[in-house]
């Protein structure tokens, strides 16, 4: 049995339609009407221990409702979940216990305390053994690199600093899972790439299982091992990254570079110009030819004084897939 089963949830959420005028407001507190938002339709899923799986859509898409269906918030319309042996919304203090949430625009800490009093404060609210908090309060210390600022209170802390002081409260009972939102969300390039590194190193070290939510499509590709992608409610893909490049693109970009002047770019079939600079072409080859045909073509008709292949980013075939 998977540590996580989700098993065709559905959530629906009724709203009260918006009246127009005093007569209309004055109708709805009589009467009110209302219509049905889906938030959720049909999405089933499992997941085993140790796994990292990114979980992205666009916004409205129905990520936070499913986080919140699993973490015990809020209960599914219809449909089944069982979150490491137990149902989350009915057993919501036992669940509590066993993961650990990190909101990247909500902070848990207390404003006014030092970081190591709001440690303290949770080791108490959890029950946690001395000999576990010492050992999870110095391991995390140390990869969040957090000795400057523990004893600090969290207002004089930067965004960055919170961030991670978040994760390592969320972390210190030793949770089975991580729910990560947006936790990289506002963050400068180099506190990214530290965060993403500690969410890796977690994962490593704890075999803790983690879901991570965000739009920030370097997270995914840093960290995550498999992508779920919904829209709409609806579970779109399922699978590594690997298999998530091969089902969506449509084929792969070359760039060539010139030393000289570049040639004139003629109209080509199965091949797309993207991009054009002084010394640059970037162009967009249909998967129905091969690398080895594509190159030996685009070398003996422009003959490049460079010619290499492009990966390109999750993110650009994202967007691909919403726009069409």
């Amino acid at each position: 049995m998977s540590l996580i089963e989700v098993n065709h949830i559905h959530k629906n959420f009724k709203i009260a339609e918006p009246t127009k005028g005093v007569m209309g407001s004055l109708k709805s507190l009589l009467k009110k009407k209302y219509y049905t938002k889906v938030a959720v339709e049909d999405i089933s899923f499992q997941i085993d221990r140790g796994e990292v799986v990114g979980y992205i859509g666009p916004n409205g898409a129905g990520k936070s409702t499913t986080i919140k269906i699993l973490s015990g918030v809020l209960t599914p319309t219809s449909g089944s979940v069982t979150v490491n042996g137990i149902i989350p919304y009915k057993n919501r203090k036992e669940n509590a216990l066993k993961i650990g949430v990190v909101f990247g625009q909500r902070s848990q800490l207390y404003w006014d305390l030092p970081v190591a009093d709001t440690f303290e404060l949770y080791q108490k609210l959890y029950n946690i053994k001395d000999d576990l908090y010492n050992t999870n309060r110095r391991y995390f210390t140390d990869i969040l690199e957090m000795h400057d600022f523990i004893n600090q209170p969290v207002r004089q802390l930067s965004l960055g600093q919170k961030m991670k002081a978040n994760l390592a409260l969320s972390m210190l009972h030793d949770p089975d899972i991580l729910y990560l939102d947006e936790p990289t969300i506002g963050l400068d390039v180099m506190s990214k790439k530290t965060l993403r590194t500690c969410i890796a190193d977690i994962n490593r070290d704890k075999q803790t299982t983690i879901i991570l939510t965000t739009h920030d499509m370097d997270d995914i590709e840093a960290v995550c091992g498999r992508l779920i992608l919904i829209d709409k409610g609806r579970k779109l893909f399922d699978g590594s990254l690997t298999d998530f490049e091969e089902h969506y693109k449509n084929g792969y970009l070359v760039r060539m570079q010139f030393e000289r002047n570049l040639p004139v770019w003629g109209a080509e079939k199965n091949y797309k110009l993207l991009e054009q600079s002084e010394n640059n072409f970037v162009i967009s080859v249909d998967k129905c030819l091969t690398t080895r045909e594509a190159l030996t073509y685009l070398i003996n008709r422009y003959n490049p004084d460079n010619i290499y292949i492009e990966k390109e980013k999750i993110e650009d075939i994202i967007q691909k897939i919403f726009t069409n």
